[in-house]
């Protein structure tokens, strides 16, 4: 079948499976840029007018649409106007969100209109019983308003309203969704709910698919963090605004802890209790006004609830901080780390990151163009969030445990983290709970990446607390264990490939931090009386200590190496990069021994190498510590190839298999082995 006819065939299914809750998408487009009305509202009348394919009466439909919304949507400017339209015609029906309170005094249901500005007009209450949102929140609805005034009867509002059908789905029937569910396939049904955000799948690639449906998470899933940062124009806020009006978006970040959380005068909750959803635009900006404001935000994100006065309080609401990127991911990996947008007060904030539960990369999202928006059907947004809202009561967490098992270096933050973000997709593309194993396999994958992506990031920031990123998943029949792995940490090495200039040499080691980095050392060998000159070193003693050892070594050594080498007539300049910012190693020795010896020889390091490992001034080889995370570190480089203390052959048991696959150990006995195995000398 061509993508013309499955695109057809797709229509006409929802057309047939869901009728009255599809809408053609490019009509709200046509619409929504004339009249300043929610999404949702406009869908709703578009459902009413125009579900259907027939050509002519979606015609018919658009026009009656424009009329209702031209006739009776109150514009807040004209509040005045329309209410003297009421008078003098005595009754009179608008277009009003509409939000109503009980007053025990009266023993009356009073209404107020958000557009209009009536306060306190009178609703009879089957109403009430029958739209209870009209309670909570308030609806959007088409109201017939009367007007009498009655000159013998004083204090009584002579405006009320005599009937009101919601333009907003009052209720829905989740059921609809499931048996509706199953006459599409997978694919199919995720290409709905991306047609249903307004978005048109056949332009996106896959990956790009699973992105977006990543971002409706945290509108099914109760208390899901999430944070997206990548480059402008890429839709970050946008279902967060528009699509859902049961979420809000603080733009600005300037926020404080009565606003987001609890109102200790007005003793009432703040946004995280009234909202499904609370995304920050623009994470750079935000700013808390009290100072424990960050604080109360890493209890909330991490339990769900928060201790304000006496008492402490739950909400559900999830948190999602979407930002711009302004360098590129690759410079970003190299200098910093991926959270670094966040302010400074977050950015060295370990505990406040790694209660993140998935880290998306925004960067991996095309910039928006027309072609990305589609003008195919799907589900009314309106209807979408009431799905959404619907399974926030439901949870899949426990989909993993039938057939898989998580690796030992997930703790119990990564584990809840990827069982929320499994749970959070089965919703979404299974609802009605009717999966296979390949379908979990497919979603768990996924959640592992980008909870790994949060962790390889405060890795960076917290060094070896945070060492344990192999992230993996056992097959419960098979045992097979599956390592995943994050795309990004590929790009951008730190170790370039080719062959480097004679002198220079790779080498990886525990900086005083505790934090495992990448150095480069130059050398260069020019005429002179036998000096050693290093810069770039500083103050550090440990990494002096070493270069020192290395050069004395080098210089009682060099003749077991070559007989063209000479200390006494040239001198040797040597410069360390520290390649990540993560500070000085004091592991140098062997690797600038190499390097002495290669820039004297002018014969390059083998390509891709780096050097592990240090030695004393007598030459005795000691051993690596936390070879797995060592290997890991050089692996995430770039390295091909390692050259490690034959001593630590007997740790590779503690190596992943997935690791070994990915370098090539060449093991070296003494210093001077060390040397001829780096430069390719047999």
């Amino acid at each position: 079948m061509s993508e013309e006819a499955a695109v057809l065939d797709l229509d006409k299914k929802l057309n047939q499976y869901f009728a009255g809750r599809v809408v053609r998408k490019d009509l709200t487009k046509l619409i929504k840029e004339g009249a300043n009305v929610p999404v949702y509202v406009l869908e709703y009348l578009l459902g009413m007018y125009c579900a259907t394919d027939d050509e002519e009466s979606i015609r018919e439909g658009i026009e009656r649409v424009k009329k209702i919304l031209a006739d009776n949507f109150v514009r807040p400017d004209e509040a005045e106007k329309i209410k003297s339209k009421i008078r003098e015609l005595g009754q009179y029906s608008i277009i009003d969100k509409v939000t109503v309170k009980l007053n025990p005094k009266l023993d009356v249901y009073e209404a107020e209109f958000s557009n209009l500005g009536l306060k306190g007009v009178p609703i009879p209450s089957n109403f009430v019983k029958e739209y209870d949102k009209l309670l909570v929140g308030g609806i959007w609805s088409m109201v017939k308003i009367d007007y009498f005034y009655d000159e013998e009867v004083r204090n009584i509002n002579p405006f009320s309203v005599s009937n009101l059908k919601p333009i907003q789905l009052p209720n829905m029937d989740i059921n609809e969704i499931f048996e509706g569910r199953k006459h599409f396939t997978k694919d199919e049904w995720i290409d709905v709910l991306i047609r249903s955000v307004g978005m048109e799948p056949t332009q996106l690639e896959e990956r790009v698919k699973w992105h977006l449906l990543l971002r409706l998470v945290p509108l099914v899933e109760n208390n899901y963090n999430m944070c997206e940062l990548g480059p402008r124009g890429t839709g970050k806020s946008h279902v967060y605004k528009e699509i859902s009006p049961n979420s809000i978006l603080v733009s600005g970040g300037q926020t404080t802890v009565a606003n987001l959380f609890y109102n200790m005068s007005t003793r009432k909750i703040g946004l995280v209790g009234l909202w499904d959803c609370v995304a920050f635009d623009e994470v750079a900006g935000i700013k808390f006004k009290d100072k424990d404001g960050i604080q109360i935000m890493k209890d909330y994100m991490a339990s769900g609830s928060f201790a304000r006065g006496k008492e402490e309080k739950n909400a559900s609401a999830s948190m999602v901080f979407v930002g711009n990127i302004n360098q590129s991911v690759d410079v970003l990996l190299k200098t910093s780390h991926l959270f670094a947008p966040f302010p400074d007060e977050m950015a060295n904030d370990t505990a406040f990151f790694d209660r993140m539960h998935y880290y998306l990369p925004g960067w991996e999202i095309p910039k928006m163009r027309p072609e990305f928006f589609t003008d195919k059907y799907g589900f009314i947004v309106d209807y979408v969030a009431e799905f959404f809202r619907e399974m926030r009561k439901r949870s899949f967490s426990d989909a993993i445990d039938r057939y898989f098992k998580l690796g030992n270096n997930l703790n119990q933050r990564d584990t809840i983290a990827v069982r929320k973000t499994v749970s959070g997709l089965v919703k979404l593309i299974y609802p009605n709970g009717e999966y296979v194993k390949e379908d979990i396999e497919e979603i768990l994958k996924y959640a592992l990446e980008g909870r790994r992506r949060v962790k390889e990031q405060l890795k960076k920031i917290g060094g070896m607390e945070f060492y344990d990123i192999m992230f993996s998943y056992i097959d419960k029949e098979t045992l097979l264990e599956e390592y995943v792995s994050v795309p990004e940490q590929g790009g951008g090495k730190l170790i370039p490939e080719g062959i480097g200039k004679p002198g220079h040499v790779y080498v990886v080691g525990q900086s005083d931090s505790g934090m495992i980095g990448v150095y480069k050392l130059e050398n260069q060998v020019v005429s002179g009386t036998g000096k050693f000159e290093k810069s770039g070193v500083g103050s550090h003693r440990g990494a002096k200590e070493s270069l020192d050892t290395a050069f004395r070594y080098f210089a009682a050594n060099c003749k077991s190496i070559s007989n063209s080498i000479s200390t006494k007539t040239k001198d040797y300049l040597m410069h360390i990069s520290d390649l990540q910012g993560i500070g000085l190693t004091g592991e140098l020795a062997v690797a600038e021994l190499i390097g002495l010896c290669s820039g004297a020889l002018d014969k390059p390091v083998l390509e891709s190498t780096v050097v592990i490992g240090n030695m004393t001034v007598g030459g005795t080889i000691s051993k690596v510590e936390e070879l797995a995370n060592v290997l890991q570190v050089c692996v995430d480089a770039g390295a091909k190839k390692v050259l490690i203390p034959a001593l630590s052959a007997v740790d590779f048991q503690t190596v992943p298999s997935d690791l070994l696959v990915k370098v090539q150990p060449i093991f070296y006995a003494d210093p001077i082995d060390a040397v001829f195995k780096a430069l390719g000398v047999n």
